[in-house]
C-alpha cells in the first residue's frame, strides 16, 4: 500500500509552485545576460565586416585565378554593399554576388577614423570612393553613377584598378561614436586591411588602442 501511494506521488510531476520557481530563475537568467550578449555583438560588428570584406577579396581572387578572368570587387557605399563582378572578357559583366554590409551609423568603412595612425606600411594610401561610370548589369538593368570603391583581381593574381594598374590600399572598419561622426566609438573596435596589388595578397589590423597590430 506504501509503495502505491509512493509511486502515485512520484506521477504527479512538478507542483505549479516549482514550474513557477523555474522560469522566474531562467527569466532572471535571461535579464542579466542579454545585455552583455547585446553588447557583445555590437563590439565586434567591426571585425565581422572587416572578415567578411577579407573573404569575398579572397573569393574574387580565387574566382579570378580558376575562371582565367578577371573578378571585380566593388565596395559600394551608395547601396552599403560588397559586390563581386564576373567581367566575362569581352563579354558583359555578371554580377555574382552582392553582400549587404552594416549600416554606416554603426560600422564606417569609407575613411580613416580620427586619432588613428596608418598601419604598417604607412605610404599605402587609404581606399576612395568615386562616382562608377563603368556600372554593372543585373539582368538587362545596367547600374552605374553609384559611388564605389573598385578592385579588379586578374587572373595573374594581382589587383588592379580600371586602367590595369596595380593598387595598394588600406580599408579601415570602425564604429562611429555618434552617427556621421569621425571619432571611434573605441579605438580598440577599429579594424583595417591592407591590399596589396602586386600579388593580390591580404593582411588583417587590429587595433590595441595605441597602434594597428597585425592579426595572425
Amino acid at each position: 500500500m506504501n509503495n502505491h501511494r509512493a509511486l502515485k506521488k512520484n506521477a504527479l510531476g512538478f507542483s505549479i509552485v516549482e514550474l513557477l520557481v523555474v522560469l522566474g530563475i531562467i527569466a532572471l537568467l535571461s535579464a542579466i545576460s542579454l545585455p552583455y550578449i547585446v553588447n557583445f555583438k555590437k563590439l565586434y560588428k567591426s571585425e565581422d565586416q572587416a572578415l567578411k570584406v577579407m573573404d569575398l577579396m579572397r573569393e574574387a581572387n580565387q574566382l579570378a585565378l580558376t575562371r582565367r578572368r578577371t573578378v571585380r570587387l566593388e565596395i559600394d557605399l551608395t547601396d552599403n554593399a560588397v559586390l563581386l563582378i564576373d567581367e566575362n572578357g569581352s563579354g558583359p559583366d555578371t554580377l555574382l554576388k552582392k553582400i549587404p554590409l552594416e549600416p554606416t551609423n554603426e560600422v564606417r568603412y569609407d575613411v580613416i577614423p580620427q586619432s588613428v595612425t596608418k598601419p604598417i606600411p604607412p605610404n599605402y594610401t587609404d581606399i576612395s570612393f568615386s562616382v562608377d561610370s563603368v556600372g554593372h548589369t543585373i539582368g538587362s538593368t545596367t547600374t552605374i553613377g553609384h559611388s564605389v570603391w573598385v578592385g579588379r583581381f586578374r587572373s595573374d593574381g594581382s589587383m588592379v584598378n580600371n586602367i590595369n594598374v596595380p593598387i595598394n590600399g588600406n580599408i579601415y572598419f570602425w564604429p562611429p561614436v555618434t552617427p556621421g561622426s569621425l571619432t571611434p566609438r573605441n579605438l580598440k573596435e577599429v579594424r583595417a586591411v591592407t591590399v596589396f596589388g602586386g600579388s593580390g595578397a591580404i593582411r588583417y589590423w587590429r587595433h590595441n588602442g595605441t597602434t594597428f597590430v597585425p592579426y595572425q
